[in-house]
């Protein structure tokens, strides 16, 4: 009975244990940012060579574009159209499934200086105009300004911008900004380190260089997940993904969810006065049998915890090394 308790211990802490990617090392050393698609493909880009190379979850190359000068890229949430901007070529493309390029738009010859581009799907993107300071709706297939805002914000720092149910969000190195489509600020809260968005339905979420948080109207900015020791972090709708230590983890998004209630102070139940009377002595001047008899249970019971907590402590130390 002993063995299969301890047994169970085990197969728990390997399933509590978080999941590390065949991806290799040498792959992850130089990265400069990575995504994950909800098909369970990871993607990575180099500032070194400016490579943007995508991977299937069991590692295997699936298609690589060598781009010639930096580029953003906007998010992966639909691996058939990706949106990747560049602020030094004053474009942006959209690649397929197979980082092959699909569509390319220059702005150099219809605007002034863009500063970040957003594209809201795939017909229309909003573009900052630094020239102008405006923020501009472009419908880029008939080739249409929609709407011009004007927007006279400070474009240094800027790491991205999204637009959604009339609110602009603005991200840079150190702060979140939520405004109107009427330059009416309403939401402001430092933050570090931020990179980009990521929308998932009515939600906002900013992913940062380790953690990745989430914008809860009229409430600020709240934590989802964090991993101070990682370098960076992302998630598509199944997981949290990391690279910490050149090596590439998946988290579960329900044990996460978990182990963070789990980790939230809960009320103590009432525990109830110890007796501090000796036990009852027969006459001879002996404990009472009964008395005896629970030590034995007491003494077994803490030692079979004691070694349960032993076996547990190096089952986990097993997995992470």
């Amino acid at each position: 009975m002993r063995v299969l308790y301890l047994l169970c211990v085990f197969i728990f802490c390997s399933s509590a244990a978080q999941k590390v990617l065949p991806l290799d090392t040498l792959k992850l050393k130089e990265a400069k940012d990575m995504l994950a698609d909800d098909y369970g493909n990871l993607y990575i880009y180099k500032n070194k060579d400016f490579s943007f190379t995508k991977y299937d979850s069991l590692g295997k190359q699936i298609g690589r574009m060598m781009l010639t000068v930096p580029y953003k890229v906007q998010n992966v949430q639909n691996p058939l159209n990706i949106p990747l901007f560049s602020e030094n070529a004053q474009e942006m493309k959209f690649i397929d499934q197979n980082m092959n390029e699909i569509q390319k738009i220059d702005f150099k010859q219809k605007f002034g200086f863009i500063r970040m581009a957003y594209a809201e799907d795939l017909q229309q993107l909003w573009l900052l105009d630094d020239s102008t300071k405006r923020l501009i709706q472009y419908n880029f297939r008939n080739d249409t300004t929609i709407n011009s805002y004007p927007f006279d914000i400070s474009f240094e720092d800027l790491m991205d911008i999204l637009v959604y149910e009339n609110k602009v969000y603005i991200l840079t190195r150190k702060h979140i900004r939520v405004y109107t489509l009427k330059f009416e600020k309403i939401f402001e809260a430092p933050l570090d380190n931020g990179k980009r968005f990521r929308r998932e339905n009515d939600t906002i979420l900013v992913i940062a260089n380790n953690s990745i948080l989430k914008y809860v109207p009229e409430k600020g900015m709240a934590i989802v997940f964090e991993d101070k020791d990682a370098q960076i972090v992302d998630k598509n709708i199944l997981s949290y993904f990391e690279i910490n230590g050149n090596k590439l983890y998946l988290y579960s998004l329900e044990k996460v969810k978990k182990r963070k209630q789990s980790d939230e102070p809960e009320s103590q139940p009432e525990v109830p006065p110890q007796s501090t009377e000796k036990p009852v002595e027969n006459a001879d001047g002996k404990p009472n049998e009964t008395e005896v008899k629970k030590q034995p249970s007491d003494n077994t019971l803490g030692k079979l915890i004691e070694d349960a907590s032993e076996v547990q402590t190096e089952a986990v130390e097993k997995l992470i090394n």
